[in-house]
């Protein structure tokens, strides 16, 4: 049997995919779930988030910490009227896993799926845990292909049912090091199997678009949609936290100048009034970097990362024009 969305031109059906597929810009958002067994950590997310954003990634184990698993998360979501977007990370499953958790994540209604590495597990709560990285994330896009398009488990056993059908995603890193091999990178993703991407954060508009003049001259824009993520600072520390420690953020001076002026005036004695001027920064500094971001060619969305802020996500979204969120039948 073959679902229904094949045969109405799409892959998954989701709408994620039908946002983007009718030309919208896309928003989508992220969810981290809890380190614990309450599911209404869920639910109080996803009310923050329903109606921004047309989909939400709900985080796999998370900087390698135990949190509850991304498919159960998803199921909530979906339960609060919230579309996910499952992480599924290399560093935990072996191939038969993964595919039983697909399966079920499609039997249970999760329609986009997102393949990633996954941090190492020296830097979470369980340091000393045997990382699996059975398969790499390239690999893990071509199985997430091979089940949906060709009918087949990684060892070539044919699905003689129902075959799961996700609209497929991936990571990449524009501004990691060596930066001109990157567009190269997301080609190899594109070619694996890679229906949309998701970036790092960007806040170097000028590299992001010398980025993108490769991504156009190697025709990558028009084979897969392109996502730039973005997110609002806290303060002046997390801009400095992310210039020199976060691999992959170019962090430009004139962005933590600017965070650091926020709370000029402000007596360090009222350090709320000063926590309040630093985000209500951030939050602006965001909202011009997503209405950036939209100018460029071959931009198709953008990626909201307000982990543990998810309040902010609705003043963002708001303030750069991309409300109300489309509705495509």
């Amino acid at each position: 049997m073959t679902d229904q969305a094949a045969t109405n031109g799409y892959k998954s059906g989701s709408n994620l995919e039908k946002v983007l597929r009718a030309g919208h810009f896309a928003v989508t958002g992220e969810l981290g779930p809890p380190q614990n067994a309450d599911g209404d950590h869920i639910r109080e997310k996803a009310g923050l988030l329903r109606g921004f954003v047309d989909a939400v990634n709900i985080t796999d184990n998370q900087t390698a910490v135990v949190r509850m698993s991304s498919i159960g998360a998803a199921i909530i979501a979906i339960q609060e009227g919230l579309e996910p977007v499952m992480q599924m990370t290399c560093r935990d499953r072996n191939r038969l896993a993964m595919q039983a958790d697909f399966l079920s994540a499609y039997a249970l209604g999760i329609k986009n799926m997102l393949a990633l590495t996954g941090d190492h597990q020296s830097f979470g709560n369980h340091p000393t845990a045997k990382n699996v990285h059975d398969v790499d994330s390239l690999q893990l896009l071509g199985m997430l292909r091979d089940l949906r398009d060709e009918k087949k488990f990684d060892c070539g056993d044919p699905i003689k049912e129902c075959e799961p059908r996700f609209f497929v995603g991936a990571a990449a890193a524009p501004e990691a090091g060596p930066t001109e091999w990157r567009p190269y990178r997301l080609a190899k993703k594109v070619s694996a199997g890679a229906d949309f991407i998701q970036t790092q954060l960007v806040y170097n508009v000028d590299a992001f678009k010398k980025y993108m003049e490769e991504v156009r001259k190697l025709g990558l824009h028009e084979k897969v949609f392109i996502l730039v993520g973005v997110g609002p600072l806290k303060g002046p520390g997390m801009a400095r936290y992310m210039r020199d420690f976060v691999p992959g953020i170019s962090m430009p001076d004139h962005i933590i100048d600017r965070m650091t002026k926020a709370a000029t005036g402000i007596p360090k004695e009222e350090k709320q009034a000063r926590r309040d001027a630093w985000r209500a920064e951030g939050i602006q500094v965001c909202i011009e970097l997503m209405q950036e971001v939209r100018e460029i060619k071959g931009v198709a969305g953008v990626h909201v990362m307000a982990i543990e802020w998810e309040e902010a996500v609705e003043s963002i979204v708001e303030g750069a024009g991309m409300l109300p969120r489309p509705v495509v039948e």
